[in-house]
């Protein structure tokens, strides 16, 4: 066979890099399209402590095998206050070592699995229906593509090895680590993802076309890259947003700066004990990201404070019904795009939730100052929910998958909810708080304590509301629904008040009790339209049996 040109190994090569990408998208989009809804649940299990946070961080992105796609379901959790920094930034930690698992499946002989992939991908995409069967034959299909690609890319390497020319330009790497390191960084960078490019440098390794020394610089190289990425995707949020990506690229400088200076030291002791220099790639890159997570685990609480004190949040912005997160340019993916109407209606939650606090100082005090405050946060949110259902109706929606379907209509049913929230507030409760100051009327304190209660009550219920909308939790929308009865007693006893107070015969006190009632079935709409962003995950569990609640199985 003729010696083949160096234009044609050029596009040889460009060729099976393109394959490579491709099927690790391949496997990225079957598996979020399979499991995607339940991953982020898992995901957000983790809020508590850090250890889960690492633990969550590791097995979400064990199976989507993207930290990119998983750095920005953190940084939207952070941005919209759902996660503390510590917990989020060990989500990233456990990310990074989740991203090396299938790298280490890579590394090791798999010519007799490549047919074997392909063959069992193919068969399950033609005969399963289901979507979740179909779509994890899919990710089969593109992990047997990838090591396909691999095996290529090595065949088209294998006479370069022997290029003066190339040898020239390698032996140049050689001799400067650093350059090393940045080329591998921009190729990860480039393609979004640490594992192709990890999976480049192991070809390259495996063929000798690099030495020991220049290949652990370009793995730590391709971990910096992909650093850079939720950094650029995070750059139009708020500062919490962007702590997360912050503190995850200074992870990796640190690092990828310590791993440089440590090269000589590393190099003999890797060409020691390797057996296999694809091997030997797979290995360091999963050793370098535990060894990080384990030096930063511990000090995270100090480095999330170093970050938040360098990334503070800003004054309140001067058009505070501008929208934070519906970036345009995220509508052609559409994924991206749902996290972002994902973000926009938690920052619709926080308004209601500023309004609930505002709407009870309106009646404790004399101040008109705070029903007009209530009226302009209802302008507020009216625009944020016209602006939420416009970015929806734009993307793409044949190209999402059925849990990406699922989870926009969850998005605009929350969205839906908490706009009825703001007009109940606005136009019900602030006309009661508006005329009750006109006409100089003070509540009895009895009554005040229970509207003060019940507010609470209602502020607690949203965040739960809101807890079950990230992690899907049965057991906080069972007790959503089941504490609703808590509000109808409230109505009753406003009922049967209001009617001992009639007997009385008193019209001051009749028309205060009046007043006493009418905020009482107020909050118990408010508190019907919380617990409706709930019925939806319920119905779907089962859970839900006409309009009664199902006891949970004991």
């Amino acid at each position: 066979m003729a010696a083949q040109t160096p234009t044609q190994i050029l596009l040889a090569l460009a060729g099976e890099v393109a394959l490579l990408l491709w099927s690790v998208q391949l496997v990225t989009a079957g598996v979020s399209a399979a499991f995607g809804s339940r991953l982020r649940a898992l995901l957000a299990t983790g809020l508590d402590s850090r250890w889960r946070a690492f633990g969550a961080g590791l097995m979400v992105t064990a199976g989507l095998q993207s930290s990119t796609a998983t750095a920005m379901m953190i940084a939207s959790f952070s941005g919209a206050g759902l996660i503390a920094l510590a917990p989020a930034l060990a989500m990233m930690l456990g990310a990074n070592v989740g991203t090396t698992l299938i790298v280490q499946f890579v590394g090791f002989d798999t010519s007799m699995m490549v047919p074997l992939l392909l063959l069992v991908g193919y068969l399950g995409m033609r005969r399963f229906g289901r979507l979740a069967a179909n779509e994890m034959a899919k990710a089969l299909f593109g992990l047997g593509l990838m090591l396909l690609s691999l095996r290529l890319m090595q065949a088209t390497m294998a006479p370069v090895e022997h290029s003066q020319v190339l040898r020239a330009v390698l032996g140049a790497l050689s001799g400067d680590p650093l350059i090393a390191l940045l080329l591998a960084a921009v190729l990860s960078f480039a393609a979004h993802s640490s594992l192709a490019a990890i999976l480049v440098v192991m070809s390259l390794a495996a063929t000798g076309v690099v030495g020991t020394q220049t290949m652990l610089a370009m793995v730590m190289g391709c971990n910096l890259g992909t650093a850079l990425n939720p950094l650029v995707q995070a750059m139009n949020g708020n500062a919490a947003a962007r702590r997360v990506p912050v503190g995850n690229l200074a992870n990796r400088i640190l690092g990828c700066t310590a791993g440089l200076l440590l090269l000589p030291v590393l190099t003999p002791v890797v060409e020691r004990f390797a057996s296999h220099p694809a091997q030997s790639a797979a290995l360091f890159h999963l050793a370098f990201n535990i060894v990080m997570a384990v030096l930063f685990l511990v000090p995270l609480p100090a480095f999330a404070g170093i970050l938040t004190r360098l990334l503070p949040d800003p004054a309140p912005e001067a058009d505070p019904s501008r929208p934070r997160y519906l970036d345009t340019a995220a509508l052609t993916t559409p994924t991206l795009a749902l996290a972002n109407a994902t973000r926009e209606v938690l920052h619709m939650a926080d308004v209601v939730d500023g309004m609930l606090k505002t709407s009870l100082m309106a009646f404790e005090g004399d101040d008109p100052a705070r029903v007009a405050e209530v009226s302009r946060a209802d302008d507020v949110l009216d625009n944020l929910y016209n602006q939420i259902q416009l970015y929806v109706g734009a993307i793409a929606h044949e190209t999402l998958s059925q849990s990406d379907e699922h989870r926009l209509s969850e998005v605009l049913t929350l969205a839906i909810n908490l706009e009825h929230i703001g007009d109940i507030i606005e136009k019900n409760l602030m006309q009661m708080a508006g005329k009750r100051i006109r006409d100089q009327r003070r509540l009895p304190e009895d009554a005040l304590a229970r509207i003060a209660d019940t507010h609470d009550r209602l502020r607690d219920h949203l965040r739960l509301a809101l807890t079950v909308f990230i992690s899907q939790d049965e057991a906080t929308a069972r007790r959503i629904v089941r504490e609703k009865e808590t509000f109808r007693e409230l109505e009753r006893e406003a009922i049967e008040a209001h009617l001992a107070e009639m007997r009385t015969g008193s019209r001051e006190a009749v028309i205060v009790s009046a007043l006493q009632l009418d905020i009482a079935r107020d909050l118990k709409r408010i508190d019907a339209h919380i617990a409706a962003t709930v019925h939806g995950l319920l119905e779907q569990r089962g859970a839900l049996m006409g309009s009664r609640l199902m006891r949970a199985a004991e």
